[in-house]
């Protein structure tokens, strides 16, 4: 996808919610709204110091709870406005939510493994499609991009929602997106130099 119908040298910090007790535990939280646990508020606070040299214009959150927390411990205590996007609603895992990957694994193999190997084409049942939430995405991430003409922005959000926003911006694949959280970075940088947003 094209954002970008002007250059930019907007600077994007994607940061990872901090876990939420279903993380912790290995299960999928998709859309479900919890807050951070204690792991995940430990997470964010050591994610906020991390970042604390960025000069950070303004803060997009998505509309989880881990994520609003994480934002807010971002914002050098209200220093930096949080946005919060209601749109960007995590992905509806509908019946896998709550589950293990051992129990989807096991309930559903043939799912599970198209949903490692091309998550794209895949809709958990009673859930929502990639392509639903991608919708949701670019609609925020143009309007951000034709805001800010440079300087940094941060964007918290939970995984899969985390992965679905880097695609859009770097323009990748998708990869994965059942992850254990201890394999993830908490947060990334991408530079939109020289890009063409609409």
């Amino acid at each position: 996808m094209n954002l970008f119908e002007r250059h930019s040298s907007l600077n994007f910090l994607l940061v990872r919610a901090g876990s939420t007790e279903l993380d912790d535990q290995g299960r999928i939280t998709g859309s479900l709204d919890m807050p951070l646990s204690d792991t995940g508020a430990l997470e964010a606070r050591a994610t906020a110091i991390e970042l604390d040299s960025y000069e950070i214009e303004a803060i997009y959150s998505a509309s989880c709870l881990a994520a609003q927390q994480t934002a807010q411990l971002l914002s050098r205590n209200g220093e930096v406005r949080v946005r919060v996007e209601e749109s960007w609603v995590n992905l509806n895992h509908g019946l896998w939510h709550g589950k293990s990957l051992g129990e989807l694994k096991e309930m559903q193999p043939k799912l599970y493994r198209q949903w490692q190997e091309n998550p794209e084409s895949v809709c958990p049942p009673g859930g929502e499609t990639i392509e639903e939430v991608r919708r949701r995405v670019k609609s925020v991430l143009k309007r951000i991009c034709r805001k800010f003409n440079g300087g940094t922005v941060a964007i918290v959000a939970p995984d899969p929602l985390f992965s679905i926003i880097r695609s859009e911006i770097d323009d990748s694949k998708i990869g994965n997106l059942l992850h254990q959280k201890s394999e993830l970075d908490r947060w990334e940088q991408v530079e939109l130099e020289n890009k063409p947003v609409v």
